[in-house]
């Protein structure tokens, strides 16, 4: 971040210091007007688990992996403005574009806003995610003409929210400008929206993400296996994919005729 004494676990705000109701803070943080009250003062990362057992030497005399060391797990808190670099910009811009569209609102369309390590996470709104990539991609003053990539994550221990799908944009023509939006879903339901009708080059991205992580990304043109045959069972990166004592799972190596191959058509 800009300034030094900016720390992460602040509740994000759509405007600047001293401005704004609580209501409006916790639509952008995802907490209700009672949990932005009692979290007005949190300064550090949200400690959301700990990981036991074999960590390394630098991290204490335990190489036995037995569970002696005991780690805490940290995720960033959300930010304050400013937010620093352009990063202010960014969700000023967003918030118009949003508006003058009429869809939906800056407060409605992201949870929270993050700034960690000097790079900017908007937490997204599943239900508004199209209209939040074609503001980014269309606005002439944000132009992200390009999405790098989508990525899966598995957090067993977040209830409600176990499966994060991260996507990463570049705007080449406001400077090289980056953006990342985060979307969560739970591991009992695995659905969220594609963006393939926006930018299509999240296509293989989207379909890898589902074979490794399972999570489905509706609208799809074609979400099917990428990395993994067909019919192999579950999704290996995966925290709870089994990591050995399984037979090899691939039923034959053998390449069917042109005119018996899937079509991506």
């Amino acid at each position: 971040m800009a300034d030094e004494d900016k720390q992460p676990g602040h509740l994000a705000d759509s405007h600047p210091a001293g401005e704004g109701s609580s209501g409006e803070n916790a639509a952008l943080s995802g907490l209700t007007e009672h949990e932005v009250d009692e979290h007005k003062e949190q300064d550090g990362p949200v400690e959301i688990a700990h990981r036991r057992g074999m960590f390394g030497s630098s991290l204490g005399g335990d190489t036995t992996g037995y569970g002696g060391l005991d780690r805490p797990i940290f995720f960033p808190g959300a930010a304050t403005r400013p937010y620093g670099s352009y990063f202010d910009e960014i969700v000023d811009n967003l918030g118009r574009a949003l508006g003058a569209a009429g869809e939906v609102t800056l407060e409605n369309a992201v949870r929270r806003v993050v700034v960690d390590r000097d790079e900017l996470t908007l937490f997204v709104d599943p239900a508004h995610m199209l209209s939040v990539v074609k503001a980014l991609r269309d606005d002439p003053a944000l132009r992200f003409e390009m999405c790098l990539s989508v990525s899966g994550v598995h957090y067993p221990q977040e209830t409600g929210a176990q499966l994060h799908a991260v996507y990463e944009f570049l705007s080449i023509t406001n400077g090289s400008r980056r953006v990342r939006l985060e979307l969560t879903t739970a591991d009992d339901d695995r659905h969220l929206p594609s963006i393939v009708s926006v930018y299509p080059s999240a296509d293989w991205h989207e379909r890898e993400t589902w074979d490794m992580f399972g999570i489905i990304f509706d609208g799809h043109p074609a979400l099917t296996r990428i990395l993994m045959p067909d019919d192999w069972p579950g999704h290996p990166q995966r925290k709870d994919y089994p990591l050995g004592g399984i037979p090899v799972e691939y039923k034959g190596a053998t390449v069917p005729p042109p005119d018996d191959r899937r079509s991506y058509r």
